[in-house]
């Protein structure tokens, strides 16, 4: 999300397609409509200290810079102050006892779950089949399902508390991660997994990640992987050349200058990434949506 330039935070991010962390960051930001512009570090293409340099004292991402300058890393701290700032975006819970409990689950995932996040390193390419779960990551697993059961039967609805908050932010990675190993979880659970992965903002970020491909992959295990299990996108191809409907791109505004095929339709965007995010999941951006209509 873009806004004014001078109210705009500054977040930087890793690869979109493994970070969990810079997911969490950036869900802070598009989910609750606060401004921020993205700025990509090379985690694996060996530029990443020279691309944080300019948030020194920082070492990971994600990591945000306010409209004054103070720069914040860890997702913990970046929640709590984009939280205390921005009270009106609803970010915890409203209910004193549901921002207590969310408080905790968002600290003990935060803190937690190592075996999880050792075994299991997110990756949202596609679901491995034949994964077996060691016993301590279904210990883990048992505790998530302890956790979000007791949000969803206290407070939750759709989301863990009802309306999305920080809690779903921080859970995400772990549905990623439930999603992309084929992990064994309750009905329940499984729900809440799907209902995360069919989130617009989830889809969008995930559509940007698949834009990059990788040669090594990282992470990547000698295992069978199957398809996304998130929701199917309209089928939809780069093309060659227009004409295109549209004059300008859906999201800069900007003359076309690359295209897209979609059922039997071409359509422009100006430039090659614009083009390719909504190749990857056509229906998870509102602004091209609009014009399809």
């Amino acid at each position: 999300m873009q806004g004014d330039p001078i109210m705009t935070y500054d977040l930087y991010i890793a690869d979109r397609a493994f970070s969990s962390w810079s997911l969490r960051g950036w869900l802070m930001f598009e989910k609750f409509g606060l401004p921020v512009r993205t700025h990509m570090t090379g985690l694996y293409s060996g530029t990443f200290t020279a691309d944080l340099a300019e948030v020194a004292p920082a070492r990971y991402v994600p990591v945000m810079r306010t409209p004054e300058g103070i720069v914040i890393g860890d997702t913990l701290a970046m929640a709590e102050t984009l939280a205390e700032r921005h009270p009106e975006a609803g970010l915890w819970p409203e209910v004193p006892e549901a921002r207590a409990l969310a408080r905790w689950m968002v600290a003990e995932m935060h803190s937690g779950f190592t075996a999880l996040r050792s075994a299991c390193p997110m990756q949202l390419i596609g679901r491995y089949e034949g994964f077996v779960p060691s016993d301590e990551v279904r210990a883990d697993l048992a505790r998530i399902e302890t956790l979000w059961t007791l949000a969803l039967e206290r407070h939750g609805g759709e989301w863990l508390f009802g309306a999305y908050s920080l809690a779903d932010v921080f859970y995400a990675p772990v549905a990623a991660r439930i999603a992309g190993y084929g992990l064994p979880v309750s009905a329940a659970a499984a729900d809440y997994v799907e209902r995360t992965l069919s989130e617009p903002a989830f889809r969008r970020w995930r559509a940007m990640g698949m834009t990059v491909s990788y040669d090594p992959e990282p992470y990547r295990l000698d295992l069978p992987r199957g398809a996304w299990p998130g929701p199917a996108p309209i089928p939809a191809k780069p093309a060659t050349e227009g004409p295109s409907e549209n004059a300008a791109c859906p999201y800069s505004g900007k003359p076309v200058t690359d295209f897209m095929e979609m059922q039997g339709r071409t359509f422009g965007f100006c430039n090659p990434f614009c083009r390719d995010k909504t190749v990857q999941d056509p229906g998870a951006w509102p602004k091209f949506m609009a014009i399809l209509r």
